[in-house]
């Protein structure tokens, strides 16, 4: 009776510990090992512990840094969302340079919205930092990328101020 009553406990914790999620045992305080927080998206700890199946969706694909992306349909392809937004040391394009006027703001956003026709796929940022008025463009992690790009402003022979600036980018993690 006594190995009987120990065989059903021994079997209820195994069943106990079987249910235990990836994270939750990624968590547990161990003595004397330090402590681990995960702070994500409950769509994240659904999507490590594969406890939640994604709906199936029609998907569009998209290449970045050479890996391809998919989203679904539903989503446009500038909201696709990797992760939050952080900032980092980068590079962009400044392609306007002007001066403490309403012309100079005007010029501003007319050469950003020049640069939107000519090149969709990067983003377009107009500011000011006094006393100028500033258009950078894109968000690029390496001189590299960044060069490629005016190369190709270059030889469509617009904005020939354009110059590679140093710069907080924003990236997705």
């Amino acid at each position: 009776m006594k190995y009987t009553l120990s065989l059903i406990c021994c079997l209820g914790v195994l069943n106990v510990c079987a249910q235990q999620t990836f994270t939750d045992r990624l968590q547990q305080v161990v003595e004397s090992a330090g402590r681990i927080v995960l702070h994500q998206d409950k769509s994240i700890t659904d999507l490590v512990n594969n406890t939640k199946k994604p709906a199936a969706t029609p998907v569009q694909k998209r290449q970045i840094d050479g890996t391809m992306l998919q989203a679904p349909d539903s989503m446009a392809v500038d909201s696709l969302s990797l992760g939050p937004k952080v900032k980092i040391n980068g590079f962009r394009i400044q392609v306007y340079f002007g001066d403490n006027s309403r012309q100079g703001k005007t010029e501003a956003r007319a050469a950003g919205l020049r640069f939107r026709n000519s090149f969709p796929e990067l983003p377009v940022y107009v500011s000011f930092n006094s006393p100028h008025w500033l258009c950078r463009a894109g968000d690029f992690r390496t001189m590299e990328e960044a060069s490629e790009v005016l190369r190709q402003i270059r030889e469509m022979g617009i904005f020939r101020e354009a110059v590679i600036v140093k710069s907080k980018i924003n990236v997705r993690l």
